[in-house]
């Protein structure tokens, strides 16, 4: 059954701690969250006016998903706890099906750990300048959209709202967390990023790069949260269209992003709205994903 698109929750019983781009984000006592993923859409780092419909529960099909199969190299801040346990109203349980999860309160740390696999978006930009990506010296000759020797760990800052990220170096994590916590951080988004890949590219698709979030629990583990390897947080390529030398294809926002870059726009607030046509196409390209993906 189709259901209208959910461009912001809002519940009675819970008290709002903070709405993303995304996800809005609800207290459960001191120590659970209720995270409701949205259907709105970001790019640019500026939330856009037109909900995506069903984009909130193919992120959040997405991520369970790969939160199950990634338990053995991390643990995640799934609870497990049904829905039903904290909301009692019929009308906002059937709102929130799909798209919410009851999660540990975590301690986030101040960075998005990301991960390329390929040389596209700003890694492309850095290398075409030095040859380089975040201070990470990388072959001479490399073409847009190709396969990196290793899978690098490329950090960056994480921007208020209507900011944008910024890449910064490893040494500069560690300023910010710590040497240990570094290097944990960065060996753990590695491994997943690693097993992600093989697994997806058994699936008919290339993960080009993702970015991963983290958390401390109470006992200093380091935890995976948010969202993880979805078409949100990732490049997805169909292996099928893959060519180097060209920027590919993609089953995630990068077709909202190509169009947004044909209008005169300074990717700053208010966002433009979207035809319904890329409204449906992008919609459509989540939903192929998630049937790749998960099958």
């Amino acid at each position: 059954m189709n259901q209208a698109p959910v461009y912001e929750s809002r519940l009675s019983g819970l008290p709002l701690l903070h709405r993303g781009k995304v996800r809005d984000n609800y207290a459960i006592g001191d120590d659970r969250m209720l995270i409701v993923a949205s259907d709105r859409l970001s790019a640019f780092d500026v939330v856009l006016p037109d909900p995506i419909p069903g984009k909130g529960r193919v992120l959040t099909a997405i991520s369970d998903w790969w939160f199950a199969q990634t338990r053995h190299l991390v643990p995640n801040h799934l609870t497990g706890e049904p829905l039903e346990n904290y909301v009692s109203d019929p009308a906002e349980r059937a709102m929130l099906a799909g798209r919410a999860v009851v999660v540990q309160r975590l301690q986030p740390l101040p960075l998005e750990a990301v991960v390329r696999g390929y040389l596209i978006g700003s890694g492309w930009k850095d290398y075409q300048r030095g040859g380089t990506v975040c201070g990470i010296p990388l072959p001479a000759g490399l073409v847009q959209a190709a396969r990196l020797p290793e899978p690098i760990f490329t950090p960056a800052t994480k921007a208020p709202p209507g900011e944008h990220d910024q890449n910064i170096t490893y040494r500069e994590i560690e300023a910010l967390v710590g040497t240990e916590l570094a290097g944990r951080v960065r060996d753990i988004a590695l491994a997943v990023y690693r097993f992600a890949a093989e697994r997806a590219l058994a699936r008919g698709i290339i993960i080009a790069d993702t970015k991963f979030e983290f958390g401390l629990d109470r006992a200093g583990n380091v935890v995976l949260m948010d969202e993880v390897l979805t078409p949100d947080s990732s490049r997805f390529w169909p292996v099928e269209s893959y060519r180097p030398g060209t920027s590919p294809p993609s089953f995630d926002k990068q077709y909202v992003r190509d169009y947004l870059e044909t209008l005169d726009w300074s990717k700053r607030p208010p966002a433009p709205r979207l035809p319904p046509a890329v409204i449906a196409q992008t919609a459509a390209k989540y939903q192929e994903a998630l049937a790749r993906l998960t099958g």
